[in-house]
This record gives structure tokens, C-alpha cells and sequence, in this order.
């Protein structure tokens, strides 16, 4: 797979902007496959609280890395990058076009260009940097990344532990921040890439946000939430939506409070999201909201081929 007739479209955009429905319609334009670039969707044991494409979606079309693994086994961005191409290899035996749709910057950035391997940390810098985390509190970790990586620090999950002590991690072993890593060297992918991306106003964006939560308490997140209890410490699961409940099963908030934040960190991550995508210039941004968006966006990806 050499020829540069194989077109990879990338649908991506906040939490909650509409990349499932958009991505769906597209495959169903071109008749292929989407491979979902979302980092929580992967894991079965994950569903509520990922917001993954329901059972009539999956239906319409044929998705790829939703539930395929499990938060029992460690995959990182450079496992999907590695299983990601692979599997693109094999599509585009069979289409001349295959949607990557998703929120997750990393993890599309994997795909279309890869990025640096970075250093092997001393294990004991982790162990002083965990230390740290359980006697300040995240909060001490977040103020030593913003000085160490501004640029990572205004896209980073900042409720995500790992992720932080990951970036200190690099940054104390190799004296670079971990962003100067990924804008190293652009691997040429044997294959096209247009990058779309949705928005929508503030407003109501959060309002989306806001009533999505709404939904997935609704639809049982606290029990999923207490399902995976014994699994809590795992990477997966410390994340929004999920970390949040924790607390509250904890003891130490009210299931009123914990929705609360789990809007307000949603809403968070969504512009730190915006914020990723941006900083892309091959990005050809749509509104998510317009009547005609499907065709608008079609119409770009015929023209960019």
C-alpha cells in the first residue's frame, strides 16, 4: 500500500461536538470504516462513561477500536500507533477512503505522523514523583508541569495523575519537555490525510456537555463506576467521569457535587480539546450546527484529494 490514492479523513473536535454522527455519515458517503481515535473507547469495561457509539450506530457502520481491549491490559499511544497502521494497511486493501474519528489529539497525531520515542525514565524519579502525589496532592504536580511544559500543561488532562507525572517524568530524565518530543520528526504516511474538524458555539457546546452527564447518570454510570471499584488504580480509569464518582463512593463528596464536577471537567477537557486541534493548521474547521455540514465537508475532502 504505496499508491497515494488511499485517503485517511479525520473527524475530530470536542467532547460532545457530534464527531459520531458526522464520521458516521461520511463512511456511509464513501461506504467504509471508521477507526475511532478515542483513548477511553477502547475498553470494554468502559462504556457509560466513554459516551461510545450506541448499538444502532455501531450497526450503521462498521467501527474499529471500540471494546477491543481491556483496562487490564497496558496500551499506550505507541501500541495504537503500531496497531493502528496496521490495521489501516488492511483497510485500504479493501477502501479508498477510512475515517479516524475522535477527540483524543495524541492519539490521532500517532496516526498521521507518529511522534519521537521518549527517553527511559529512572524508576526512581517516578517513585519520588508518586511520593509527591500522595503526600501535596495533584495540585503540587500541576504547578511543577506548568513551569516545566507550558505547551503540555494548557492541553493535558491536569485531573489525570499519570499523564502528569509521565511529562515530569520525561522532562526530569531528559531535561526537554515532552512537547519539544512531538514536533520532531514528521513520519510520512504512505497514504493521504485530511483533517476536519467540528465546532459549535460556547454555549452551547457546554450546554451539550452539561446534558450529556445528565444522560450517562441517567443510564447507570454510578454502577459502572462501582463495577470497576477494584480496578480504580488502573491508568484508564483515571479520567473524568470516573475518578469523580470515586470520590463520592469515597465518601467524600455528594453524588450532587460529584455531577457537578464532572460537568465542570468536561467542559475543561473540551477546551483544552480546542485548544490541541488549533494549534494544527491542516485543520479545516466546520460548524457542527449547519444544516448542510455533511456536504460542506465532503466537498472539502473531494477538493483536498
Amino acid at each position: 500500500m504505496t499508491q497515494k490514492t488511499k485517503t485517511l479523513i479525520v473527524v475530530a473536535g470536542p467532547t460532545a461536538v457530534g464527531k459520531t454522527a458526522a464520521a458516521i455519515e461520511i463512511a456511509k458517503h464513501y461506504n467504509t470504516v471508521v477507526v475511532s481515535a478515542d483513548s477511553r473507547q477502547f475498553f470494554r469495561e468502559m462504556s457509560i462513561g466513554t459516551a461510545k457509539p450506541d448499538a444502532g450506530e455501531l450497526a450503521a457502520v462498521k467501527h474499529y477500536f471500540i471494546d477491543s481491549h481491556s483496562i487490564n491490559e497496558p496500551f499506550s499511544v505507541g501500541d495504537f500507533e503500531k496497531q493502528g497502521l496496521a490495521l489501516l494497511d488492511e483497510l485500504f486493501k479493501v477502501h479508498d477512503h477510512v475515517i479516524l474519528a475522535g477527540g483524543s489529539g495524541l492519539y490521532i497525531k500517532a496516526i498521521c505522523e507518529g511522534f519521537d520515542d521518549l527517553p527511559k525514565a529512572d524508576p526512581a524519579i517516578r517513585e519520588n514523583l508518586n511520593r509527591e502525589l500522595e503526600e501535596k496532592g495533584i495540585i503540587s504536580l500541576q504547578q511543577k508541569l506548568k513551569l516545566a511544559d507550558p505547551v503540555y500543561y494548557e492541553e493535558v488532562d491536569l485531573d489525570n495523575p499519570q499523564r502528569i507525572i509521565r511529562a515530569l517524568e520525561v522532562f526530569e530524565s531528559s531535561g526537554k519537555p515532552i512537547s519539544s518530543y512531538r514536533q520532531a520528526t514528521i513520519n510520512k504516511r504512505p497514504f493521504r490525510i485530511v483533517k476536519l474538524a467540528l465546532n459549535l458555539p460556547r454555549e452551547i457546546l457546554y450546554n451539550r456537555i452539561n446534558q450529556r452527564v445528565d444522560i450517562m447518570i441517567q443510564h447507570g454510570l454510578l454502577a459502572e463506576v462501582q463495577a470497576l471499584l477494584p480496578y480504580r488504580q488502573l491508568n484508564a480509569l483515571q479520567t473524568v467521569g470516573y475518578t469523580e464518582l470515586f470520590d463520592y463512593v469515597d465518601g467524600q463528596t455528594t453524588l450532587e457535587k460529584a455531577v457537578e464536577m464532572i460537568k465542570q471537567n468536561t467542559r475543561r477537557f473540551a477546551k483544552r480539546q480546542l485548544t490541541w486541534f488549533r494549534r494544527d493548521s491542516e485543520f479545516h474547521w466546520f460548524q457542527a450546527s449547519d444544516a448542510d455540514v455533511i456536504t460542506q465537508m465532503v466537498n472539502t475532502i473531494s477538493s483536498a484529494s
